[in-house]
């Protein structure tokens, strides 16, 4: 079985990599030139202390890339499932796709909190219509 709306699964999945990366590709960097020891017993804050900003924001966005994007898998899986994976709903998740690859690149490289926001308070929005959409096949 294949649903048009797993492709958009599929490349949140691979940007997650890309800010894993990027994540990587910054702060391997960073910890060698700022000479941070890497004391097994060292909190994560006192670790991010250390780091510049810069380096710090990557980091939070693959974070972020972990919490509400599960959400969206799951309405995806359960749209598939039913179905019901085309259509709008495919455009809303493409949509909901896109707002977090601009969310990572805005907090990734300005983050401009108040930018940040309006993209993921958008995000949201898309993905609750997502959610009420797949409940009103499932119920």
């Amino acid at each position: 079985m294949s649903s048009p709306i797993l492709a958009p699964v599929v490349a949140l999945v691979l940007w997650s990599f890309v800010m894993w990366a990027w994540l990587y590709a910054t702060r391997i960097p960073a910890i060698f030139k700022n000479k941070i020891a890497m004391d097994p017993a060292m909190t994560k804050a006192e670790l991010n202390a250390q780091l510049p900003p810069s380096v710090r924001w990557k980091a939070d966005n693959y974070n972020h890339l972990m919490e509400q994007p599960t959400l969206f898998y799951a309405v995806a899986f359960a749209l598939a499932l039913a179905g019901a994976g085309g259509g709008l709903n495919l455009t809303l998740a493409w949509t909901y796709v896109g707002l977090r690859v601009v969310h990572s690149l805005v907090q990734s490289t300005v983050n401009v909190i108040t930018a940040r926001f309006l993209i993921f308070l958008v995000g949201s929005l898309v993905l609750l219509a997502l959610a009420v959409r797949a409940a009103l096949v499932v119920f």
